[in-house]
C-alpha cells in the first residue's frame, strides 16, 4: 500500500481506562491493506512541547466502515494531548509505514505475546491469523488487574492467558514466567511486543524452545522513512533503520545479548 499524508476524522475516541484510549480514524485508502504489524506516524496540535510525530501501531483496521484504530497511553505531553481529541476532529497521520509480522499459514498454533501498551499490534494479528485459520494464543502482561486492557475483545480471535506483577490477575509475574512458555505447547513462532526487557527475555525462551520468534521495536521515530536515523538499531547485518527495515525483526537478525 502506497504511503500518504492524510488527515484522517476522527470517529471514536474511548477511554479504556485511566491513561489508555482507544483512537478510531476514519481514511481514505483501502484499510484491509494495512498489514499487522505496521504502524502511523501522527502530528501532535495543541501541545507546543511535541515537535515530532508520534509513532503508534495499528491496533486493527475496520475494512466495512473503512478505518483503523490506534492505542495511546497518556503518559506525557504528546500522548496527553493526543487523549484529548474529540470526535469530529482530524488527525494529520502519515501511514501506512514499515514492515510487519510474518503470517502464519492455516493450521498454523502461533503465541501472541504483548506487554503493556506493547499489546497494541496484537489485536489486528490475532484477528488476521485467525481469519486464515492458525490456532492463536495470545499471551498479554501487565502491572496490575487494573491496567489490562481489552481482554474480552482478544478472546475473541484466540486463548487468552495473562501475567501481572503483582500477581493481582492471572498468574503472577513477567510473561515468561507463564506456564504457556514453557514448551508444553509447541508454537511454530512467537511475536512479540512491548519493552525491549521483555522482548529480550521472550528472545531467550524462543532459543530455549527452539521457536521461532519475531519482536515489533518501539525505538523513537520522528520521521518514519529512515531519514532522521533516530530509530537505528544494530543487526548482524549493519545498522538499520526501524521505522523503514522494522519495525519487525527476526529476533535471530538482531544484535541482541540474548
Amino acid at each position: 500500500m502506497k504511503k500518504e499524508v492524510s488527515n484522517l476524522l476522527v470517529t471514536k475516541n474511548i477511554a479504556l481506562n485511566h491513561d489508555n484510549f482507544l483512537i478510531e480514524l476514519k481514511a481514505d485508502s483501502p484499510v484491509e491493506q494495512i498489514l499487522p504489524g505496521q504502524f502511523v506516524n501522527v502530528k501532535v496540535e495543541k501541545s507546543p512541547n511535541t515537535f515530532l510525530r508520534r509513532p503508534f501501531s495499528v491496533h486493527d483496521t475496520y475494512p466495512v466502515t473503512n478505518s483503523l484504530s490506534i492505542l495511546v497511553k497518556a503518559i506525557g505531553d504528546g500522548t496527553k494531548a493526543l487523549s484529548a481529541i474529540k470526535e469530529g476532529q482530524y488527525l494529520d497521520v502519515v501511514f501506512p509505514l514499515g514492515n510487519g509480522f510474518k503470517m502464519p499459514s492455516k493450521g498454523e498454533t502461533v503465541l501472541l505475546i504483548g506487554g503493556g501498551v506493547g499489546i497494541a499490534p496484537m489485536m489486528h494479528l490475532a484477528r488476521i491469523s485467525k481469519e486464515i485459520g492458525a490456532d492463536v494464543h495470545i499471551l498479554l502482561g501487565a502491572r496490575t488487574l487494573n491496567d489490562h486492557i481489552l481482554i474480552e475483545e482478544f478472546k475473541r480471535y484466540g486463548k487468552v492467558h495473562l501475567t501481572t506483577d503483582d500477581g493481582s490477575l492471572g498468574k503472577k509475574g513477567f510473561v515468561t514466567d507463564h506456564p504457556v512458555m514453557d514448551g508444553e505447547i509447541r508454537f511454530s513462532r512467537y511475536q512479540c511486543c512491548g519493552p525491549d526487557p521483555m522482548m529480550q527475555a521472550v528472545a531467550r525462551k524462543a532459543k530455549q524452545n527452539e521457536t521461532e520468534c519475531e519482536v515489533s521495536l518501539e525505538n523513537m521515530m520522528a520521521c518514519g522513512f529512515g531519514v532522521c536515523l533516530c530509530c537505528v538499531t544494530k543487526t548482524h547485518e549493519g545498522n538499520k533503520c526501524v521505522c523503514t527495515e522494522g519495525p519487525v525483526f527476526n529476533i535471530n537478525d538482531l544484535e541482541w545479548q540474548i
